[in-house]
């Protein structure tokens, strides 16, 4: 009985907020866009032309201003960020029943055995791309292997918008000369630890054993044993159950006021409210996360006797963990989380009494947490008019939104 080999396709937009800002606004093309514009931040994406003056990902913004100081600096637009990306997966969904978006701009797709509808690989490919540049005018780069690493690895190979392809009997050629920070999961520390070994390029590992490395490395030497052998046998998994919805900013100014903050925490409750709201997810932990000017920072959790997916729960519970907090420092970033997903419905104890109305019958109790009619009232009209159509009063005129 023939079976398919595994063909694994990796896809990955190029530059992709500065390319959406770019594609949006065609007077941008060509110059160095940076996205993370406030002097506080740190950038998120950079044009290919912002690259050539050594402009890149997670560098502080005064950095990127530095380097390049006529670039053109911007805040971002998740909102159109996450919109264009969902045109860009639905397009990949009609390749494959198995793909897996592992972020805002890539994803994972498992082709096997789809030659007779799309021709070989390159030929998917070359379709994917092609249709991507149709409905967003943006590119990606393609990475084609038998397995999900090497795929990754191959993406990278040609960017921007390439195709690079390892073939099943090229694999052990191509890891034998790759430098090992090219294995995804392999950081500064790691690679510094292996040049104690005399590492310094993938084949470098297979010099010894699997017993070696996991003598040394534990399960991290044996992963690493692995991926120098050309395994990976991760599926691809077409959905994750979310953890987590959460919000964060770092602010124009650090502060210690606790108005300020508030306001802040009150912007991202609404977002994850909102989110999971859309998602139809409720969660028991609500967690505050802080950092501060000198860059420390903590992480304040309470878990709620029901889940929640209502604002105003959400920003109460938030506030009374800042509130706990003496702030004896300024504050840099502030950010909101839910989390705890799993937790079923609510359900009332045998023992627990219906509420009272005034004149002491019982009464029905209220299936629905306070707010909760108010946030899906809000949600309808911004889904139908846009999201500023209406705001809360706390943060009217706030311009504290993405």
């Amino acid at each position: 009985m023939h079976t398919s080999r595994r063909v694994i396709l990796h896809v990955d937009m190029d530059a992709f907020f500065a390319s959406v800002e770019q594609a949006d606004d065609p007077s941008l093309k060509g110059k160095p866009v940076i996205i993370g514009g406030s002097h506080r931040g740190v950038v998120s994406t950079a044009s290919y032309e912002a690259r050539v003056f050594g402009v890149h990902s997670a560098m502080p913004s005064a950095t990127a201003r530095r380097l390049c100081p006529h670039g053109v600096f911007l805040p971002g637009r998740m909102r159109r960020y996450r919109e264009v990306s969902g045109i860009v997966m639905d397009i990949l969904r009609t390749t494959s029943p198995l793909v897996e978006q592992v972020s805002v701009d890539e994803a994972y797709i498992d082709a096997t055995g789809t030659d007779r509808l799309f021709g070989p690989p390159q030929a998917l490919a070359a379709h994917i791309k092609s249709e991507i540049v149709a409905a967003t005018g943006l590119t990606c780069s393609v990475g084609i292997a038998p397995n999900r690493f090497l795929s990754k690895i191959a993406s990278d190979m040609n960017k921007p918008n390439g195709v690079f392809s390892i073939a099943e009997d090229e694999v052990a050629a191509f890891l034998a000369t790759l430098p090992v920070r090219k294995i995804p999961g392999i950081g500064p520390r790691t690679q510094e630890t292996l040049k104690l070994y005399g590492v310094t390029v993938v084949g470098d590992i297979l010099k010894r054993s699997a017993e070696f490395w996991v003598q040394r490395l534990g399960r991290m030497g044996a992963l690493l044993h692995e991926r120098a052998s050309g395994v990976d046998d991760t599926p691809i998994v077409p959905y994750h159950e979310p953890k987590s919805s959460s919000a964060e900013n770092t602010l124009d100014e650090d502060t210690t006021d606790r108005e300020v903050l508030r306001r802040w925490l009150f912007v991202q409750a609404e977002r994850v409210g909102a989110d999971l709201r859309r998602h139809g997810y409720r969660g028991r932990t609500v967690t505050l996360k802080l950092k501060y000017a000198d860059f420390t920072a903590c992480t304040r959790s309470r878990t709620l006797p029901d889940c929640t997916d209502v604002t105003g729960v959400i920003f109460d519970t938030a506030c009374e963990l800042l509130d706990a907090e003496a702030l004896r420092k300024r504050v840099r970033l502030i950010g909101v989380g839910v989390s705890n997903f799993n937790q079923p419905q609510r359900q009332l104890s045998l023992f627990e009494m219906p509420a009272q109305s005034a004149g002491g019958a019982p009464r029905a109790v209220d299936a629905k947490p306070r707010g909760a009619e108010l946030d899906r009232a809000m949600d309808a009209i911004r889904q139908r008019f846009g999201r500023d159509a209406v705001q809360r009063g706390l943060v009217f005129g706030f311009d504290g939104d993405d």
